[in-house]
């Protein structure tokens, strides 16, 4: 479906090639001949980290000519993965999901941290749900901070193959509900999901892992002025107005359970089985950009793709499309 979208990214962030002779690092480490492992084995807060890439074998990977951009969590940031998991050492972790949360952490290419904006891109782990690269939330509102769980706190440490950025936290491997949360451009379908009396638990469904029945999910996401028209359009003031089954209806209508769709395999014509029962047919606009028509012939444009977690992915939408 390539050349049906008109793909309108939410946000995007641009990369730029930095020389081995920046001079602006705060870390005072010297990049001349060292890899990005030769940097983290000479920083103490990185002991850690240089375990889980030995272990893994990542150790040769991120060792060679790259560039990468490696966000490097510190020791602390390990134990409280480590706490969060229930497990006391890196060794209790399965070597293939070490692996796959490392990966989380490199992003192609050498980005310093003045060239990141608000937006997404993709790291080097690979989703369950669709065997592709994962996504990566960036924010730079305050700071830099990825997927909403991680800060930097030593930016632009630079090696001879790529560059890093110290941080906070590990960067699990991302739900549906992460990006939700991650992005403010998601802040009223959150409101939404997390309303208290709900009857149907949304941020437990959708967290629910690949591979798990009914993951995977794809989730036509409306952003925040999708749902401020719809409260305008009903003469409502605030979610509150909805009542509880006509809420669940509509965020149920959203989510197709079982399946990833990526952009690429979504044709004009297609029908989707919603969660909620009822279908959404996608047809391509005379400008090429996908759009939604719901069971009241509403339509709602497509106006980003691919959003890739590992149990999922998200497509955002400018209309809140209704059962």
């Amino acid at each position: 479906m390539k050349n049906y979208f008109k793909i309108l990214p939410i946000l995007f962030f641009s990369l730029f090639i930095i020389s081995c002779d920046n001079d602006d690092n705060d870390d005072g480490l010297c990049c001349a001949g060292s890899s990005i492992v030769d940097l983290a084995s000479q920083t103490e807060s990185l002991s850690t980290l240089v375990s889980a890439l030995q272990v893994t074998g990542l150790d040769a990977t991120l060792s060679s000519p790259g560039a990468f951009t490696v966000l490097a969590p510190t020791n602390d940031a390990f134990d409280s993965f480590l706490t969060s998991i229930n497990a006391s050492s890196l060794e209790e972790v399965p070597v293939d999901v070490l692996t796959n949360v490392l990966l989380n952490h490199v992003i192609s290419g050498e980005v310093q941290s003045g060239s990141l904006t608000n937006g997404y891109a993709h790291t080097q782990a690979i989703s369950s749900a669709s065997q592709t690269n994962m996504s990566i939330y960036i924010n730079t509102d305050n700071g830099v901070s990825f997927n909403g769980v991680s800060s930097v706190t030593t930016a632009d440490v630079i090696a001879s193959n790529g560059v890093v950025h110290i941080v906070d936290g590990v960067i699990g491997l991302p739900s549906v509900v992460t990006f939700a949360l991650a992005d403010p451009n998601f802040e009223i379908l959150v409101q939404a999901l997390t309303r208290e009396d709900l009857t149907q638990d949304f941020v437990g469904l959708l967290s629910i892992p690949s591979g798990t029945s009914p993951s995977p999910f794809t989730v036509f996401a409306p952003i925040n002025s999708a749902f401020e028209n719809l409260l305008s359009e009903l003469g409502l003031g605030s979610l509150n107005d909805i009542d509880e089954p006509t809420l669940s209806a509509v965020l149920a209508y959203h989510v197709i359970a079982g399946t990833n769709q990526l952009s690429i395999n979504i044709s004009d014509g297609m029908e989707f089985s919603t969660a909620g029962g009822g279908n959404l047919t996608f047809n391509v606009g005379d400008n090429g950009q996908g759009i939604l028509t719901d069971n009241n012939d509403r339509t709602s444009n497509i106006i980003s793709v691919d959003v890739q977690a590992d149990n999922g992915i998200i497509h955002a939408i400018d209309a809140v499309v209704l059962p």
